[in-house]
């Protein structure tokens, strides 16, 4: 389907992260130092959700439930679960996953974001072309 407006750059301040459903996909959308980012909105460990997280170096989601952290840019698993003690023997089943992420573009103070691309490199943070609330790219 292409990119869609997902909300204004102005409802998520710098540092702050919030959750969205999309076309039946939830996600967080992240804004960072680096710009805006988009990934799934549960843990891949055990599924607890990331809006209840913390953003940790201004660049991890580090989940609430058993302190997994993810890069919020690619979506890399950076260190698995490992709290409480013992959670371990759980990790022997699950194993490290990365988080989905998905293209982001923000145009005319509109965050889009693309749910069939997770190529992050297609992410432009811009205010120069001109998109409408009704209207994909």
């Amino acid at each position: 389907m292409g990119f869609q407006v997902l909300c204004k750059d102005s409802e998520i301040a710098l540092g702050a992260m919030k959750a969205f459903e999309i076309e039946g996909e939830k996600i967080i959308l992240f804004h960072i130092n680096d710009g805006f980012f988009a990934t799934q909105s549960k843990c891949t460990h055990l599924f607890a959700p990331l809006e209840k997280g913390t953003i940790i170096d201004d660049c991890k989601i580090q989940c609430k439930l058993h302190r997994a952290e993810f890069d919020i840019k690619t979506g890399k698993a950076e260190k698995w679960a490992n709290f409480p003690p013992g959670i371990q023997a759980l990790n022997f089943i699950r194993g490290e996953k990365d988080l989905q992420t998905f293209a982001i573009q923000v145009s005319d103070g509109n965050i889009l974001v693309d749910l069939n691309s997770t190529d992050i490199t297609q992410n432009k943070q811009n205010s120069e072309s001109k998109v409408t609330d009704d209207e994909t790219v």
